[in-house]
C-alpha cells in the first residue's frame, strides 16, 4: 500500500475515532501533499511524501522549540503529539552503525577523495537516507571522513 493510500486510511480512523489531534496532523500532511503536487504539477510517490513528511516534522520541532523556549507548554504540546503522529507515517530510522556503514560504503562507491566530493557523496546518501535519519548528522560524519 502507497503511503498516500496509509495516510487517507489513516486519516478515515482517526474521523471515526473522533482523534481531533491526529487528525489535524494527517490533514495538515496531505494538504502539504495536495498543495506540493499542484505547485510541480506532478503525482507525488512515497520517496515525495516521505519527503514532504521530514519537512512537517522539521517545521513542528522548531515550532515545539519556540514554544518552550517561550514558556508556552500547552502549544509546546500540541507540537510535540503532532510530531509523533507524523514520525509514525516514516520509515525506521537507521542507527548510527548503519549510517557509518552506509557512509562508508558511498564513499567507496563514488571514489571521494577529499572535501571536493562531499556533494556527490551527499547526494547518494540523501536519497538512501530521507527521513530515515538527521542529514545534519549525516553531514557532518561525511565531512569527517572525508578530512580525515
Amino acid at each position: 500500500m502507497s503511503l498516500l493510500a496509509t495516510l487517507k486510511d489513516a486519516q478515515k480512523e482517526a474521523m471515526k475515532a473522533k482523534d481531533k489531534p491526529r487528525l489535524t496532523a494527517i490533514r495538515a500532511a496531505l494538504a502539504e501533499v495536495k498543495q506540493r503536487e499542484i505547485d510541480n504539477q506532478t503525482t507525488l510517490d512515497d520517496a515525495g511524501i516521505t519527503s514532504v513528511l521530514v519537512k512537517l516534522v522539521k517545521q513542528r520541532k522548531d515550532s515545539f522549540t519556540q514554544y518552550t523556549d517561550a514558556g508556552r507548554e500547552d502549544l509546546a504540546d500540541v507540537e510535540a503529539g503532532e510530531i509523533k503522529v507524523l514520525e509514525s507515517f516514516l520509515p525506521q530510522p537507521l542507527t548510527e552503525e548503519e549510517v557509518l556503514a552506509m557512509i562508508d560504503a558511498t564513499i567507496a562507491d563514488t571514489g571521494a577523495a577529499g572535501m571536493q566530493d562531499m556533494g556527490k557523496v551527499m547526494g547518494v546518501i540523501k536519497a538512501k537516507a530521507e527521513g530515515r535519519a538527521d542529514m545534519g548528522k549525516i553531514s557532518g560524519l561525511i565531512k569527517q571522513r572525508l578530512s580525515a
